[in-house]
């Protein structure tokens, strides 16, 4: 634990001028990022007497080591490069609005030449038309549903689209109308594009010259006697209405508007979003996260814009946006977001009428949030930080584990064997920071060798990042030159590689957990040792007994079965057996059995792979002529010849089999997903072990 004092500016050496400010740790960490009116005033709140401070700042300011700032010319440039920097540095103790689930989006991708209606989550990509968030994917799927009766746009993936173009025939959807099957030529693509964009304008609140349209073509088939035209049409226009239904009008005027309504107490709080466009609620959504320090409803409205629109352009940021507060000043941030949108934004707080109404309702959906979550144990602040201070005081340690790493090894029967590393930071799993090992030295059930080797590699790769960076390089308090977008450039660490992600073995845990007993643990310790690390504690956790296993000591530590302590160690290390055990199965799928094409000579995995995706099968193979077979890049016609020959010679029983999907998959490991450890371009060895960045997606 750091004292203030000792990294406090001298007087006089603060700037009175706006700026963002940064505390670093003593490994040169990021771990909070600020913007201020006045650099000077605001940076003296944090070295006022640790009693005074907010619970949450106080643990701030004594895991920090240094502080440094960078002062800009305005506030919006502030609040920009404020955001900037959280987003590149991702501190602990910023405010993170952490979403209550993964919001899905009715998206349709214009980029593709048959535009696909979809339902998407995750990040937006460009060319793709995006409506919503939606609360739950079955109401996207209920929309689509009833819409393709008017609107028959392709649903189906590029696999059944290419599958179907091959064969002639058209999917299920193709046959009863709710696909206009462009995959087999009946409508082209330009007509198909059309129809697409005819789908979006519906989608985007232009509903009334559709159902016109079709009410004239219904009457119009029925003066003319075409009933079963006038009867289906009909039910297109019911279809259409239903769909309107599912979004009633909530605001007159066809208004573009996002409001937003925040519910919160000493510790936490939770912001609710609806989303309306053209006077309908399209979409919903909802952040919840833990108060850093004293902030007001302005403040944190601030940081919930922020996090809104801080990737959004153009009309992605509606023309209104209504809040339960503004922030102070409320200039700047309304400046910023009329530069991201390009046009006028009004930010203010509705006093009446049916926008009042509707922000009553965003408010009471807040509140909802915030009590639910409360009843979450594993997110609540409260019991997170009893947790952490019950596994110090139990294991001796001379404060809270902030970081704890979590190691695991898992395979079958000795083979595949892996290991996973994953990462909590303040009681909460920090998944871009999960490592993934392949333990290539040697096979076997000998958890205890892998467990030392595993240690090992990662320790070494920290104490090779350190003497590199010689810990870290402090960037100083401004910057020389300026981005691109005017704005001032921030120092570089020497722990962030060259593209500004951070290096992954950079940051030394306080804290061990392995999965098991006295043997993993006393391979954990040696390991350390053999390295020269002192200071990081290591503990294990057996599961038979739940028991917490030290090193050297003959008996394990029993944690109490209500203990939080033992609750959040068993996260840890369930988490990381999870990690571990799928990454074994994706290892164990790949395995390849060739069947016949093992017997091929010179026929390496590559063009193993090649021949089975072309031919689909070893069976469509084996019926295939020499002439088909030289079909498939980079098969000449002598291999094509001996392949021919192999497949003849061979029982039609012999099996081509990927256990997961029944495809050639290489087993090389830099084919596995993730990142190899080495800088970006760098070789793998064949023979040398490879960590991986694992981040669940």
């Amino acid at each position: 634990m750091a004292d203030p004092s000792s990294y406090r500016p001298k007087p006089g050496e603060i700037p009175d001028s706006p700026g963002v400010y940064r505390f670093r740790d003593e490994h040169g960490r990021v771990i909070y990022v600020g913007k201020a009116k006045s650099l000077r005033q605001r940076l003296a709140n944090y070295f006022q007497d640790l009693a005074g401070l907010h619970p949450r700042t106080r643990t701030m300011v004594t895991t920090a080591a240094s502080v440094e700032w960078t002062v800009v010319s305005t506030e919006v440039e502030a609040l920009q490069l404020e955001y900037s920097w959280i987003k590149a540095y991702d501190p602990r103790f910023n405010v993170k609005y952490r979403d209550d689930k993964s919001y899905p989006y009715l998206a349709v991708t214009m980029n593709e030449e048959f535009p696909r209606v979809q339902v998407m989550r995750g990040h937006k990509k460009k060319g793709v038309r995006y409506f919503g968030p939606y609360a739950h994917a079955w109401a996207i799927r209920d929309t689509v549903d009833l819409l393709l009766r008017v609107f028959p746009v392709r649903t189906c993936s590029a696999g059944v689209f290419k599958n179907a173009a091959r064969t002639g025939r058209p999917c299920l959807l193709g046959y009863i109308g709710k696909c206009s099957a462009p995959c087999v030529g009946r409508i082209s693509a330009e007509e198909h594009r059309e129809l697409a964009e005819e789908f979006c304008d519906f989608m985007a609140g232009r509903t009334g010259t559709y159902i016109r349209r079709l009410e004239r073509q219904m009457a119009e088939a029925a003066e003319e006697m075409e009933y079963e035209r006038a009867a289906r049409l009909r039910d297109d226009i019911g279809a259409l209405k239903k769909a309107m239904e599912k979004n009633a009008v909530v605001l007159a005027d066809a208004t573009d508007a996002d409001l937003i309504a925040v519910a919160e107490d000493e510790l936490e709080a939770a912001v609710q979003i609806f989303h309306v466009r053209g006077g309908r609620v399209r979409g919903q959504r909802g952040w919840v996260t833990d108060k850093v320090e004293e902030i007001t409803t302005g403040a944190l409205v601030e940081h919930a814009l922020q996090q809104l629109y801080g990737e959004e352009t153009g009309d992605a940021v509606p023309r209104e946006v209504l809040v339960p507060a503004l922030p102070d000043p409320v200039e700047p941030v309304q400046e910023w977001l009329t530069g991201r949108r390009g046009a006028n934004v009004s930010l203010r707080v509705p006093q009446r009428g049916d926008k009042k109404a509707l922000m009553e309702t965003v408010q009471r959906n807040a509140q909802q949030a915030l009590a639910l979550h409360k009843t979450k144990r594993a997110s609540d602040l409260t019991t997170r930080s009893r947790a952490l201070e019950e596994i110090a005081e139990a294991l001796g340690l001379d404060s809270a584990p902030l970081r704890i790493e979590c190691y695991d090894v898992s395979h079958l029967q000795g083979d595949d064997v892996v290991a996973s590393m994953v990462v909590f930071e303040d009681g909460l799993a920090r998944k871009s920071e999960y490592r993934r090992f392949q333990i290539k030295g040697f096979a076997g059930q000998d958890d205890v060798r892998s467990m030392h080797e595993v240690i090992t590699r990662r320790f070494r790769r920290y104490l090779a990042e350190k003497e590199r960076t010689g810990e870290w390089t402090e960037g100083g308090n401004g910057a020389d030159g300026t981005a691109p977008d005017g704005l001032p450039e921030p120092p570089v660490s020497t722990l962030t590689e060259d593209d500004g992600r951070p290096r992954r073995f950079a940051y030394p845990p306080q804290l061990v957990v392995v999965d098991g007993g006295a043997p993993q643990v006393a391979a954990a310790q040696r390991a350390l040792d053999e390295l020269g690390i002192d200071d990081i504690a290591v503990c294990g956790l057996a599961k038979r007994l739940e028991e917490v296993w030290l090193p050297g000591e003959d008996d394990p530590v029993v944690l109490p079965r209500t203990s939080e302590g033992l609750y959040l160690l068993q996260r840890v290390r369930d988490e990381a057996h999870r990690f571990a055990i799928t990454y074994q199965r994706t290892k164990r799928a790949k395995r390849f059995r060739a069947g016949p094409l093992d017997d091929v000579p010179g026929l390496g995995e590559t063009r193993k792979q090649a021949l089975i995706k072309h031919f689909g099968s070893v069976k469509r193979l084996r019926s295939a002529t020499i002439d088909q077979i030289c079909e498939v890049p980079g098969i000449g016609r002598k291999t094509a010849e001996t392949v021919a020959a192999a497949l003849a010679r061979a029982t039609p029983s012999a099996p081509a089999v990927n256990t997961a999907t029944g495809e050639i998959m290489d087993d090389d490991d830099r084919e596995e997903p993730g990142q190899a450890a080495g800088s970006p371009g760098e070789p793998v060895s064949a023979g040398a072990p490879d960590e991986r960045r694992g981040q669940e997606r």
